[in-house]
């Protein structure tokens, strides 16, 4: 891989999305800590979005609180006088309490304090899904209606799928939307997907170690709608196939001289032929071409298949104000199950750790390459909720390991020492920031790989 192979353009539109999604996150998340810490009069000696160390991008004190802008984009944080937290500030805490610091509230109040991050968090991701649901609805196709049955990859060739079958259940249980099949497969542990062939029934038993595979070689949707290639719906105009004069409404018959009658095997065909020369053979009105073009390094050369949806039966629900509001609910609820489940699979060790972590590059490249506010607002409401599950973990550092500290002290009566707390918020953040660290590391040997 080379600096010239990158789309800078793209990655660009993606760093944009990734600065102001996880900019709203972190603010609201530390606004949730602010907010109660003020109300309980506890003095807030900084409000940060990102860590500053050494020096800040932008700084103003107002009041009591100094706001301000860091300039490592990792997260935020807010400074409350006598509280043990990430500024490990061991001189203030050596002085007697003072009545505006944090230790000295009652247990309940820091309590308050220290989950008010994780219940912004939460009721954001529930609002930015029940917001999308009133506005967009919902559409898709059912899983019994794929007029053409799926898409396979190689791996779910290895266990018996093929192109063309009919998904009819999972483990004997019908799902409607489709999306959710790999998740079945991947984070609970199915057993067998059932399939229609050539009008007969097909058990496909499902190996105890397709999940990891799946991790492995980060193919999680290893079944997809399979679409007919009806022709370019649209080209990219700095793409491959704008260059070699490729036009909306051209329909691309073979690759090479391999026929492309369905979408994903034109995309297979261009995606082995990376920095290759291909052959197209191109439909244009009434007339046949040969174009040749260069593939790059990308595996996609920039056009887009036109959506054959009068072939499909589009379910499409539509949501008034209030019917949006328990949606949401049950949308969060459901992304909290799911990446709770991924933790569990994570940690479970069937799979190969190493290969399921990731960085902020990671979280990054999730992003479109193009601003799609739909998608944008999806993520946004995706990670304020991961972040409010991780931050809730009963780890030293975290808000979840501040708050397990003060419930003992609720149910016990013993607050724990000063020293106690500074050792283990010591503990928890050389952990923390190992793990960041070891997670980059690993993204970034997987972009020079």
């Amino acid at each position: 891989m080379t600096l010239l192979a990158i789309n800078w353009a793209e990655v660009g539109v993606k760093a944009g999305q990734f600065i102001l999604s996880f900019s709203i996150i972190v603010i609201l998340h530390e606004l949730g800590h602010f907010l109660p810490a003020r109300w309980f009069k506890c003095r807030v000696e900084k409000f940060y979005l990102f860590f500053n160390p050494w020096f800040s991008l932008f700084k103003k004190k107002i009041g009591e609180t100094e706001y301000g802008l860091g300039w490592v984009p990792f997260g935020g944080y807010v400074k409350i006088s006598g509280m043990v937290d990430e500024s490990m500030d061991k001189e203030q805490m050596k002085l007697p309490p003072q009545p505006y610091e944090f230790r000295s509230k009652p247990a309940w109040q820091r309590l308050i304090i220290m989950v008010g991050g994780v219940v912004v968090n939460l009721i954001l991701g529930f609002l930015i899904y029940a917001i999308m649901l009133w506005y967009w609805g919902e559409s898709y196709i059912p899983t019994n209606k794929f007029t053409y049955g799926i898409a396979t990859d190689s791996l779910a060739q290895s266990i018996g799928l093929r192109d063309g079958d009919k998904v009819m259940s999972v483990d004997g249980e019908y799902i409607d939307r489709f999306n959710k099949i790999p998740l079945k497969v991947l984070l609970s542990g199915a057993k067998t997907i059932e399939v229609e062939r050539d009008g007969k029934p097909v058990v496909v038993n499902i190996p105890e170690d397709f999940a990891a595979k799946l991790i492995h070689f980060k193919t999680i949707n290893f079944i997809d709608m399979r679409m007919p290639f009806l022709g370019v719906d649209s080209v990219v105009d700095t793409s491959a196939a704008a260059r070699a004069g490729l036009r909306a409404d051209d329909r691309i018959l073979a690759v090479n001289g391999q026929s492309t009658e369905y979408f994903h095997v034109f995309r297979k065909l261009i995606q082995v032929n990376k920095e290759k020369n291909v052959k197209l053979d191109v439909l244009r009105g009434t007339d046949t071409m040969q174009v040749s073009l260069l593939v790059p390094a990308t595996g996609t050369i920039g056009v887009y298949n036109k959506t054959p949806r009068d072939q499909f039966e589009v379910k499409e629900i539509k949501y008034g104000f209030f019917e949006a509001i328990p949606a949401g609910f049950v949308r969060s609820l459901e992304t909290l199950e799911s990446y709770w489940l991924q933790l569990k699979l994570i940690f479970s060790g069937k799979v190969n750790t190493n290969e399921s972590l990731g960085s902020v590059i990671s979280i990054g490249k999730m992003f479109a390459p193009v601003w799609d506010w739909q998608q944008f607002w999806a993520l946004t409401a995706f990670f304020s909720l991961v972040l409010a599950l991780m931050n809730i973990l009963p780890i030293p550092g975290l808000d979840g390991g501040h708050a397990l500290f003060t419930i003992f002290e609720i149910v016990s009566g013993r607050k724990p020492s000063d020293k106690f707390m500074e050792y283990a918020q010591m503990v928890g953040m050389v952990l923390l920031l190992g793990l960041m660290a070891y997670a980059l590391g690993l993204d970034i040997f997987r972009l020079f790989k």
